[in-house]
C-alpha cells in the first residue's frame, strides 16, 4: 500500500468520497482535527436533563466522549476514551455509544450500565424539524487559523429512560425536549495547551458574550416551530463587535434568519449563570418581537465535565495510551464559586421561551459564556472566568 494512501475502510465502497483519499483519512494533517457531536435532553420541569458528547480525532488515533446527567446542582459524569484503531467508524466507547437509527430523523444516545458511576440511559432524539446548518466557525488571531469548521444543529423530543443509583425515569416525547449537533473540522481547545504556540485567551478587560440557544416551540393550535438564538459580542474601550446568527425554523425547511439580538438577560456575579431575561430580536423580513428567557431551574449540565475548555488539566483528544479509558465523577452542588470555575460557565441550561409574536411557548437548551465586568450586571473583572 503507498504511504501516501490513507487505509481501506468500509465506508469507501459507498459513493460518497469528497477527497482524493480514503474515508481513513482527513482533509488536513492538523491535530486539532474533530468531527463531534454533543446533544442533551431534558425534563421540559427543569427535574432533570441529560448530556452526551463524543469526539474523533482522526489525526491523535483517538475517540473520546462523556455521558452524564444533571439534577437541580448535582451533577453525575462518565467519561470514555479509546484508541481509534482498529475501529475507526464504531461509534462506542466502552458504556458510551452513539447510534444513528435514521439519518437526519433519528438518533439514539446510550449510557450503558458501568462501573464509574450508577447511571445508565438509553434516549432516543427524534426530530421534530429539519436539520439546520449553521455559519461556518472560522477564527483567526493575528497570522493563525484556530478554527475552521462546519456545524449543524437539529431540534427534537426525546422518548427511552434514564437510572439513576437503580431507580428508573421513563422518557417521553411530550414531557421532554432534545437538541444535538454534529460538527467537523480544525477545532479549538483539542489538546493540552502548546508551550510553544501563542495562548488565545481573553484580557480581562475585555467583555465577552455568547449564547447558543435551539428551543422548540408550540402555539395553542399544536403546530410547532424552533427558534436557535445564537450571538457573540466583543467589547473593550474603542472597540466592538457583534456576530448574530440563527432564526426561525419551520417543519416544511423554511427559516427566517436574525438580523440583529440585543441580549437583556440576567446573571448570577458568583457563578455567572444565567438569571433569565428577554432577548429582543429583529429578522431579515425587518419583524421585531421580545423573547421572554426563564431559566427553568437549576439544572443544566456542565459542559466542562466533557473537557470542555478543558478539566482538572484534562483536554479533548488526548491520547490515553491503548484500550479503553474510563472515568467520572459525581460533584453534589455545581453552583458554589468554586466549582463553578472548576467546571467553566458553559452548560446545556435548560430554559423556557415564550414568543409572543410567533405565538409560541416552548423549551430548549441555552449555553451562555459572559466575561469580564458588567457593572450593569454586577459583574466584576475580578470575578471572571470562562
Amino acid at each position: 500500500m503507498s504511504e501516501s494512501i490513507g487505509p481501506l475502510l468500509p465506508a469507501d465502497e459507498g459513493f460518497h468520497h469528497q477527497i482524493a483519499d480514503t474515508f481513513g483519512t482527513v482533509a488536513s494533517s492538523d491535530l486539532s482535527w474533530t468531527e463531534k457531536v454533543c446533544a442533551m435532553a431534558a425534563a421540559r420541569d427543569g427535574s432533570l436533563q441529560l448530556g452526551f458528547g463524543l469526539g474523533k480525532y482522526t489525526n491523535r488515533n483517538v475517540m473520546d466522549g462523556y455521558a452524564g446527567i444533571s439534577r437541580g446542582v448535582e451533577q453525575v459524569t462518565v467519561r470514555a476514551n479509546r484508541e481509534l484503531l482498529p475501529e475507526p467508524d464504531r461509534t462506542v466507547i466502552g458504556p458510551v455509544r452513539y447510534e444513528v437509527v435514521e439519518p437526519l430523523k433519528q438518533i439514539r444516545f446510550i449510557l450503558e450500565p458501568n462501573d464509574i458511576q450508577p447511571i445508565a440511559f438509553d434516549w432516543l432524539f427524534t426530530a421534530e424539524l429539519p436539520a439546520h446548518l449553521e455559519d461556518r466557525t472560522h477564527m483567526r488571531s493575528g497570522y493563525r487559523v484556530s478554527a475552521d469548521l462546519v456545524r449543524y444543529h437539529q431540534i427534537g423530543v426525546a422518548s427511552g429512560w434514564v437510572e439513576i443509583d437503580g431507580q428508573r425515569t421513563e422518557i417521553t416525547p411530550q414531557d421532554w425536549v432534545s437538541t444535538r449537533d454534529h460538527s467537523w473540522g480544525v477545532r479549538y481547545d483539542v489538546g493540552q495547551p502548546r508551550p510553544d504556540v501563542q495562548a488565545m485567551e481573553l484580557p480581562p478587560e475585555v467583555s465577552f458574550r455568547m449564547i447558543w440557544a435551539p428551543a422548540l416551540l408550540e402555539r395553542p393550535d399544536g403546530s410547532r416551530y424552533g427558534i436557535h438564538l445564537h450571538y457573540q459580542i466583543v467589547e473593550v474601550t474603542g472597540y466592538s463587535s457583534k456576530t448574530v446568527m440563527g432564526g426561525l425554523q419551520y417543519p416544511d425547511g423554511r427559516t427566517v434568519r436574525w438580523r440583529d439580538l440585543t441580549p437583556e438577560l440576567r446573571f448570577d456575579p458568583d457563578n455567572r449563570r444565567l438569571l433569565g431575561g428577554r432577548v429582543h430580536a429583529t429578522d431579515v423580513e425587518g419583524g421585531t418581537r421580545i423573547l421572554e428567557i426563564e431559566v427553568v431551574s437549576d439544572t443544566g449540565f456542565h459542559l466542562g465535565a466533557g473537557l470542555y475548555h478543558g478539566f482538572e488539566g484534562r483536554y479533548h483528544g488526548e491520547w490515553q495510551g491503548p484500550g479503553t479509558h474510563l472515568d467520572g465523577e459525581w460533584i453534589a452542588d455545581c453552583s458554589t464559586h468554586d466549582n463553578a470555575r472548576r467546571l467553566h460557565q458553559i452548560r446545556d441550561t435548560v430554559v423556557r421561551i415564550t414568543d409572543p409574536v410567533g405565538g409560541g411557548v416552548g423549551y430548549g437548551n441555552c449555553q451562555p459564556i459572559i466575561t469580564g465586568g458588567d457593572d450593569a450586571l454586577g459583574l466584576t473583572k475580578e470575578s471572571t472566568f470562562m
